[in-house]
């Protein structure tokens, strides 16, 4: 095991020990109680099953057969969850062909930030995720259930749901993806004309003929920003099957490992014989080889709130000083879009998965010994689904990659490092994604421009006040306790040109951006917000500050302490419509981004140890 990923384990376990021991006692206890519904008064087990078949009723009226509990995020309008719509009847036959039974259990909410971007509904989609967390937990509160099937894909719909099975973590729980569409229009083309569009060369139509092109099917969308990182890490958590994530929708290979997803839920039951409860699975080594693959894969600035949000659902301490180290030793091993120019169907096709398992593992980069849904041991997700006539079976996958261009081995990687650094100092902290932005513009120093929100950033660029000066845009009250912390894609196409031109540009805000901050310098999630007082809060045009992502370095060359806010969220009246109401309690009690921005209570972790910094030990 290479010394710092034992050494951030090692941390991660003792920082953990309170919270990670009280969270094992409850589900532990939870999992003593046998089948859940032989507790149920014969009242409320009758309103259990009161519209089940004749068969089913007769089953659920026993102890022996286990039943599980159908979680699903179908919507038609939404291309990743489209196609589970299907997916309920097949599960239930294949459960029952495995001895057990199924039952939709409820569904949660999912919304896309593609379509939402700009809009006011943006800022309702971190929320959404803790939302879909709690209509998880509803469902799964019926006590009816031995075991779950999770059906989500993209951005904050797998995060929640994960938080939700954790809340009942005695359960075993599998995620049942639903795949990528087809390879549309290449990533880079896309871009191209969403720059030109910036720029007022082309127009709606040309756009909008591009954007159709590259988003054209049902399936996930096919670049590689949170929907597919989140797949990736269910995998690599040992909650998919292996090689189940990138499989595309209607083939017989997608529908065989949906059937085999409710046969496998059925037999890591108690009743199956080999009881594995997500609570158990979902444990500090798990965590950190989530960590580890989406350093290594370039996956989105996102997961550093999900994952430490996923983390303490399951009462591990992650920090993002753990991220940050690990991101020191961990090699970039791929380039997907906006990585690079290959989707993820060319990542699958290259190895995949698999190939990314088996390099990391042979390197010591990541834990071997975890319980999965397939059993103890990371090493089953070097394996590939193979479909011989009706029969599925697994073997194993490539070990070599089949494009050096899209999928590289660990000892010839890339980048040394994961991309993905924390920047501190006295504007607060951030991170920053590196591996998109070529090396000469990683460290900038210039001085602000100071915008209260997106738009006002894209009125000064579309009326020229921004051409042929360097600037340090600071784009602040885009916090979680501000406005929901919308993602900022919509800045991206024109800091591209303004970069394009020869001009040094980063930006710093308290919002997100996921993938898209791209080739542009981004410090994204400052920390504290500026609603709450935080830095930025106090910055004023012409302060000099500096991005620096080498040193990891957020600066400003003025005291900001006497000095006093300036700007403000929106209040009262600004903040209602499209919903936005409703969430008023929400923004009175979300966490900053570096604790999982979340509306759960956390345990604070306690510091550190400051001996010695990790990194030095690689």
């Amino acid at each position: 095991m290479h010394p710092v990923i034992a050494e951030v384990t090692r941390r991660l376990v003792e920082r953990s020990a309170d919270t990670r021991g009280a969270y094992l006692a409850r589900i532990r206890a939870a999992g003593q109680t046998g089948p859940a519904r032989g507790d149920l008064g014969c009242a409320n087990l009758a309103h259990g099953f009161a519209a089940a078949e004749p068969d089913e009723k007769r089953a659920l009226r026993g102890r022996v057969k286990p039943n599980l509990a159908i979680v699903t995020s179908y919507n038609d309008m939404l291309s990743a969850h489209q196609p589970y719509a299907d997916y309920p009847p097949v599960l239930k036959r294949a459960a029952a062909r495995a001895g057990g039974l199924a039952q939709v259990a409820g569904g949660v909410p999912a919304m896309c930030d593609g379509i939402t971007q700009g809009r006011a509904g943006m800022q309702l989609s971190l929320y959404s995720r803790d939302v879909i967390a709690m209509s998880a937990a509803i469902a799964l509160s019926h006590d009816m259930f031995d075991g779950a099937l999770m059906l989500g894909v993209c951005d904050k719909i797998v995060p929640g749901l994960l938080i939700g099975a954790l809340s009942f973590g005695h359960l075993p729980t599998v995620f049942v993806p639903a795949g990528p569409m087809a390879s549309g229009l290449p990533n880079g083309e896309k871009a191209k004309v969403r720059q030109l569009y910036a720029e007022g060369k082309v127009g709606r139509e040309e756009l909008l003929e591009a954007e159709s092109a590259s988003y054209h099917s049902r399936g996930t969308c096919t670049f590689y920003g949170t929907a597919n990182s989140n797949q990736l890490l269910m995998e690599v958590l040992g909650l998919h099957l292996p090689g189940s994530s990138f499989v595309n929708p209607g083939t017989p290979m997608r529908d065989a490992l949906t059937r085999a997803a409710a046969e496998r839920a059925v037999g890591i039951t108690r009743q199956g014989g080999e009881p594995t409860p997500v609570g158990e699975v979902v444990d500090e080594k798990a965590i950190v080889n989530a960590c580890v693959a989406l350093l290594a894969s370039g996956g989105s600035t996102n997961h550093t709130m999900h994952l430490v949000a996923i983390a303490r659902a399951a009462g591990v301490q992650l920090t993002w000083d753990d991220l940050s180290d690990l991101s020191a030793v961990v090699p970039s091993l791929c380039r997907i879009y906006p990585n690079g120019s290959a989707d993820v169907n060319h990542f699958h096709a290259a190895g995949g998965i698999g190939f990314l398992v088996h390099t990391l593992l042979r390197h010591g980069l990541l834990h071997d010994d975890v319980l999965t849904i397939m059993g103890r041991g990371l090493h089953h997700y070097t394996r590939e689904p193979v479909l011989r006539g009706d029969h599925l079976t697994w073997e194993e996958g490539p070990k070599a990659s089949l494009d050096l261009d899209v999928l590289r081995p660990a000892d010839d990687p890339f980048a040394p490092d994961g991309g993905l650094k924390v920047l501190t100092g006295p504007l607060g902290t951030a991170v920053i994604k590196t591996s998109a932005v070529k090396p000469e513009h990683r460290v900038v120093t210039a001085p602000a421009l100071v915008f209260d929100d997106q738009e006002g950033f894209l009125t000064a660029f579309g009326e020229g006040r921004l051409d042929g000066r360097d600037l340090v845009a600071v784009i602040r009250y885009q916090g979680p306790a501000a406005n929901g912390m919308p993602e900022l894609h919509k800045l991206t196409p024109a800091l591209g040109v303004l970069q394009d031109r020869g001009q040094r540009v980063a930006i710093v805000t308290d919002g997100r951006m996921s993938g898209a901050s791209g080739k542009v310098p981004a410090a994204i999630h400052v920390t504290p917000e500026a609603s709450v007082g935080g830095p930025l809060s106090r910055v004023r045009d012409g302060d000099l500050i500096t991005v620096d992502g080498v040193r990891g370095l957020l600066d400003i060359d003025v005291e900001l302490r006497h000095r006093e806010p300036t700007g403000r969220a929106p209040e009262g009246p600004e903040w209602a419509g499209t919903g936005r109401e409703l969430f008023a309690a929400f923004r009175a009690t979300v966490g900053p981004a570096d604790l999982g921005a979340s509306i759960f209570p956390v345990h604070p972790a306690p510091a550190a140890p400051s001996e010695v910094s990790v990194a030095q030990l690689a």
